[in-house]
């Protein structure tokens, strides 16, 4: 959108005393291939645009959107919301914006824009991925294959002179498989991609990624039923970051510390968890799938440290968030679309790595539990219950990996998870998804090194 039209628009906002405003203005095409029952079963593509207005005032948001991308229709939504704030003025003139364009600090690496592929090549991966899961076993009953790629291009303008634009291009396959042995059912489950094009199949091929997620469901059928019980556990980096993004990410997002729903309100400055544990929000990361270089909001990507050698150092924060509490924002204001306002999100959320090898700490254990791979789970915020599900564990005896286990689930607090945490390993692996708050979809990724935990309930259906 031409400048001028933008700062017509910022001005209609701003006129009946708001103290904030803002253009946001999205564009967006995409691509999905889905294979079911060994047939492709869906292929969607499409595009939409839109602008989110949106202006604060006293802390109060008022928000609009529209798809119609025309100067009189913007302008008529810019009346709309500003004659409806509450509290304002007489209409006054304001003054055209003068804007101060960003020029990236970098930019994302495409290599093989996904766009460049040809549909029928897509399917055929699909197809590929598919059959690779089947031939693995004659125990494989199900194979669900998605493969979902889309180019994001964002403007933002707002009413402190912001003026920039970012093109974001991510590419995704998830394998699900369900294999069946008489009453047993088990469900193997992997993903790929990130903030990358085509070349992420170099890598990984779909092939490669269908076989570890029928190898996972067939490993748990074999599997013996979990014990139950207090346990040592050790979180494998295999696993991802999911612990530390539902149990502890989500409760240092900066909405929820301010209305005292999270159990790390009003604790900057106090140790929440062991020296040993450095937690990071870190959307600068090339090519994960929670990467950006601008937030949603426009406010230039960076590195938080959350947590630093146990010490709560800070939030998450977006703008409106940083205002109440005097702060920049962090960059991490993020929204789903243009018809989304936006809310403090994470990126990429990490664990540190340390310096013990992750072979000694599972030496170190004569009894306990290796999760190599997390499933779902819910987590209380406010007082940080959670029970996750362990799609993927072990037997740890005498200091050796045993045999696997199935049907086990994790049970605990995560501050006490945090604080009990006594060893962490040099490695680190990433996981990655789409996060869910307030009805709104974002990607993201998490991370963590491998973690021993001395003693945790897990639930089993053997004793």
């Amino acid at each position: 959108m031409e400048a001028d039209h933008l700062s017509q628009i910022l001005a209609v906002l701003l006129s009946r005393g708001a103290s904030f405003a803002e253009v946001f203005v999205e564009e967006t095409d995409g691509t999905s291939v889905l294979c079911e029952e060994d047939k492709i079963e869906q292929i969607l593509s499409g595009c939409d645009r839109g602008a989110g207005l949106r202006l604060i005032k006293d802390f109060q948001t008022l928000y609009g959107s529209s798809n119609d991308l025309s100067l009189p229709s913007l302008l008529d939504l810019a009346h709309y919301l500003s004659s409806a704030l509450p509290g304002s003025t007489a209409s006054v003139a304001t003054p055209s914006m003068p804007f101060a364009p960003k020029n990236p600090p970098w930019s994302h690496q495409i290599r093989i824009p996904p766009g460049e592929i040809s549909l029928k090549e897509k399917a055929f991966a699909v197809m590929a991925a598919n059959a690779a899961a089947r031939s693995v076993d004659p125990r494989v009953r199900q194979v669900r294959v998605m493969y979902r790629e889309g180019r994001r291009r964002i403007q933002i303008a707002n009413s402190e002179g912001l003026l920039c634009e970012e093109e974001r291009i991510g590419t995704l396959l998830a394998v699900q498989v369900v294999a069946a042995s008489g009453d047993i059912i088990q469900t193997g489950y992997e993903a790929i991609g990130g903030v990358l094009g085509w070349e992420v199949f170099e890598e990984s091929p779909a092939e490669a990624v269908a076989e570890k997620a029928a190898y996972r469901a067939l490993k748990m059928l074999e599997a013996d039923p979990a014990p139950a019980g207090p346990t040592t556990v050790v979180l494998s980096s295999e696993a991802g970051g999911t612990m530390i993004h539902e149990a502890v990410g989500h409760g240092l997002e900066s909405d929820l510390a301010q209305e005292g729903l999270s159990v790390f309100s009003h604790r900057i400055g106090e140790p929440i968890a062991s020296p040993l544990i450095t937690v990071i929000d870190d959307p600068t990361l090339p090519q994960k799938r929670g990467s950006y270089v601008y937030d949603d909001e426009g406010t230039e990507a960076r590195r938080t440290v959350l947590v630093e050698a146990g010490i709560l150092k800070g939030y998450l924060y977006d703008r409106l968030t940083a205002m109440k509490d005097q702060l920049p924002s962090t960059g991490n204001g993020r929204r789903q679309s243009y018809q989304h306002k936006p809310i403090p999100r994470m990126s990429n959320t990490l664990i540190a790595p340390a310096q013990t090898p992750p072979e000694e700490i599972i030496r170190s254990v004569s009894r306990g539990l290796l999760v190599r791979k997390m499933g779902g789970g819910q987590v209380n915020t406010v007082n940080g219950d959670f029970i996750f599900e362990v799609s993927e564990g072990y037997r740890i005896e005498r200091g050796e990996v045993g045999p696997p286990v199935r049907g086990a689930t994790l049970i605990g607090n995560g501050p006490r998870i945090l604080k009990e945490i006594d060893m962490v390993g040099s490695d680190l692996g990433f996981g990655l998804g789409t996060c869910g708050k307030d009805g709104q979809g974002a990607p993201v990724a998490d991370a963590q090194p491998t973690l021993r935990i001395p003693e945790m309930i897990v639930g089993g259906t053997s004793g």
